[in-house]
């Protein structure tokens, strides 16, 4: 396995578009790196770079300890899974894990032998003798991870492998990477749009928007220290919930939400009369029992999600739609008045004019 670093690497068209601007950032030996964002974001474009099958119009991609901007993807030691499987329709399983080794004039015993490695981590033992058409979503994309896997490369690349398969196959398929990665120790880098595979995949995550890398860091880390907006309402499901409004003094700190309060933590670090934004986690929202002392929020009950192990409440205070995660319970009206009690400290706040994270006084 090899580590990947990327240096201030960019990909600009003939046309002008900044489909990756100064991405840089390493990925270790043995690290799986997700690179995670909304549709457009240029993040299959960067792991399109680092295979070879994208040209790179600036900076610096290193793969080992060898620079390979212009070494054809063959040679760069990469395999990568697609999200379209590309498994060839007349061959057997076997025959399509063995292919790409055949291609490279590996000896037979050899090849036989990764294959049947191959089989038995992935279970794919019976399945050798069948066509992919004899197979299901979650089987065949078993078989293109077989495919990398017998190449024994060096960095392993995964553009959305998951996309196609059905909830349920997703989360199995999940685990399966998890454990393969566990049990090779490989280096991968895998793309996804899903930031609930993003969080639970990665050992570091890269948060992507507009071509731009917005924060690299560990899943949780991520999700409690978000440095902006964007990485704050993308990450988290339901997301995050956000409050705009100007600061006041009300017996304390305040954000004034017009026709209610939200109460700051004393230590906020913002003065009264400043534009804040205030985002709250829908599992920090507590419905508030009665006589229930601290800050409390009212907002409207509008709908009611049950969804087995919790209800996600949809609810509304002022001009600001709120959803709050609470546990199994019975479920209110719509249109009844709920009380929340919260942390004021886990209120995440916001400069509104760079969207950039503020830091509370010590």
């Amino acid at each position: 396995m090899a580590t990947v670093r990327l240096d201030h690497l960019r990909k600009v068209y003939d046309n002008g578009y900044v489909g990756v601007a100064d991405a840089t950032f390493e990925v270790a030996h043995g690290e799986l790196l997700v690179l995670v964002g909304p549709s457009g974001c240029g993040k299959s474009t960067l792991l399109r770079m680092i295979a070879g099958l994208e040209s790179i119009t600036g900076g610096t991609l290193e793969i080992g300890d060898r620079i390979v901007n212009e070494v054809s993807p063959r040679d760069r030691d990469i395999a990568m899974v697609f999200q379209n499987y590309a498994l060839y329709p007349h061959m057997s399983v076997a025959e399509n894990l063995a292919f790409g080794l055949k291609l490279r004039g590996t000896p037979k015993q050899e090849i036989d032998q990764r294959v049947d490695e191959a089989a038995r981590m992935l279970d794919l033992g019976r399945m050798l003798p069948l066509k992919p058409a004899q197979l299901s979503g979650g089987q065949r994309q078993r078989v293109a991870l077989g495919r990398a896997l017998v190449r024994k490369p060096a960095v392993f690349l995964l553009d959305e492998p998951l996309s196609n398969l059905d909830a349920k196959l997703r989360l199995s398929t999940r685990v399966e990477i998890a454990k393969l990665h566990r049990d090779l120790d490989a280096t991968m880098i895998y793309v996804t749009h899903d930031q609930i595979e993003a969080m639970t995949l990665g050992h570091r995550i890269v948060v992507m928007n507009s071509g731009q890398i917005q924060q690299i860091d560990t899943p949780m880390r991520l999700y409690e220290r978000p440095v902006n907006l964007f990485v704050a309402g993308f990450l988290g499901s339901p997301a995050m919930n956000f409050f705009r409004g100007k600061v006041v003094a009300d017996n304390g700190l305040a954000l004034d939400l017009g026709n209610a309060t939200l109460a700051l933590a004393p230590n906020a670090g913002v003065k009264p009369g400043s534009e804040l934004v205030v985002g709250l986690r829908p599992e920090d929202l507590v419905p508030a029992p009665d006589g229930a002392a601290g800050p409390q929020l009212a907002a409207r009950l509008e709908l009611a999600e049950p969804v087995g192990n919790e209800i996600f409440l949809n609810l509304r205070a002022g001009d600001h739609g709120i959803v709050a995660r609470v546990p199994p319970q019975a479920i209110p009206a719509a249109g009844s008045e709920l009380r929340f009690t919260f942390e004021p400290q886990r209120l995440h706040l916001f400069d509104p004019a760079s969207e950039r994270r503020l830091e509370t006084a010590a």
